[in-house]
């Protein structure tokens, strides 16, 4: 059975997002400058709960994302992205911490190239990785984003982020 691709737009207060799926599986979210008009196509459930998820987590009722994921990527990105996931709402972490986790303070550059290749910004949250000296660092949606982000998670979390 060949498997349909299916997206939806969602307006978050960092601008829209396009969520993309297939029927069972959150594969990507990507910021965008504009809607595309897809049609009435049916919107699988997974993307109806991320988009409920998605939502809780603006209005700082979720503080973690219960999905079924299908990033695609390579063992080691996956490795990141797992050990990303891990990293909880409220707290951040750093690329060198991570390098560590993965059994090599010199995989640092590494583990940065692959939180920036995430295909599931928010849902992975990479935004909660940051530079050895709390300097924010590269995100796919950039800097403001990263920055509204934390704030966000230490306004709801109570706790300085950086």
């Amino acid at each position: 059975m060949e498997r349909r691709d299916f997206s939806l737009f969602y307006s978050s207060p960092l601008g829209w997002l396009k969520l993309n799926s297939d029927e069972f599986s959150l594969k990507s979210i990507r910021f965008v400058d504009a809607v595309e008009d897809s049609g009435p196509l049916p919107v699988p459930g997974i993307l109806d709960k991320a988009l409920v998820q998605l939502c809780e987590y603006f209005d700082g009722k979720r503080f973690s994302f219960n999905l079924e994921l299908d990033p695609e990527g390579t063992c080691f990105q996956k490795q990141v992205w797992e050990l990303v996931q891990s990293v909880e709402f409220g707290k951040t972490k750093s690329y060198g911490n991570l390098a560590i986790e993965l059994g090599s303070a010199k995989l640092s550059r590494a583990v940065g190239m692959a939180n920036g290749k995430n295909p599931l910004p928010l849902i992975i949250p990479c935004h909660r990785i940051i530079g050895e000296n709390g300097k924010l660092t590269g995100y796919s949606g950039g800097l403001e984003r990263k920055k509204w982000l934390l704030l966000h998670e230490q306004k709801w979390s109570g706790k300085v982020l950086f």
